[in-house]
Parts: C-alpha cells; structure tokens; sequence
C-alpha cells in the first residue's frame, strides 16, 4: 500500500499541526489569524505549520481580497487515516509474530 503525500512528509505529525486540525472551525474556511486566536502560539507560528499542511494536500489556501481563507480538504485527511490504519495492522502483525517466535523459542 503506498502512503499518501500527507504521511511521507510528516504533515500531521507535529502536536501543534495536528491542534490546527483538532480545532478547525465545522464550517467555514478561517483564517490564520482566526486560528491563531485559538492557540497559544504567534499567528507566523500558524501560517508556516498551514503551509506544510497545505504543501502536503491536507488544505487549501485562497485569497479573498486581503485574506487567506484555508480549508481542510476531507479526502485527502481520510485517505492519510486509513493508510496510517493500515500501517498499524501490518505492525501489529509483525509484532504478534515476533513475541510468539520469541514465547516458543
């Protein structure tokens, strides 16, 4: 199974990426500066983790007059899910044989 762009960089890793994500309005396409007001970190903090989730294919960024307005875009974060899922069963597996080799042996 091959990974989706989002996973091979590393995307969503960081805590304070993922908190972008977690806190994402249900409606609607914030801004920067919106998110910010949310988080205890610089808006510059939010515009530069923003653009690595939207270098990664996990947002979408436009301009609306002197705003930029980001988006989640939904597929892209289910396909990342169900990759990660997948790569948590096959560990899962190979652990499972690894301590029953290691119990028999």
């Amino acid at each position: 199974m091959r990974p989706p762009p989002a996973v091979v960089g590393g995307a969503p890793a960081p805590p304070p990426r993922r908190a972008r994500l977690y806190l994402w309005p249900p409606a609607g396409a914030p801004t920067a500066t919106s998110l910010a007001g949310r988080l205890p970190v610089s808006r510059q903090a939010v515009v530069k983790h923003l653009a690595v989730l939207d270098a990664a294919g996990l947002v979408t960024a436009a301009r609306v007059g002197r705003e930029v307005r980001y988006a989640v875009r939904p597929a892209a974060l289910d396909a990342t899910a169900r990759w990660m899922s997948a790569l948590a069963s096959d560990w899962d597996r190979r652990l499972a044989a690894i301590k029953r080799i290691a119990e028999d042996g």
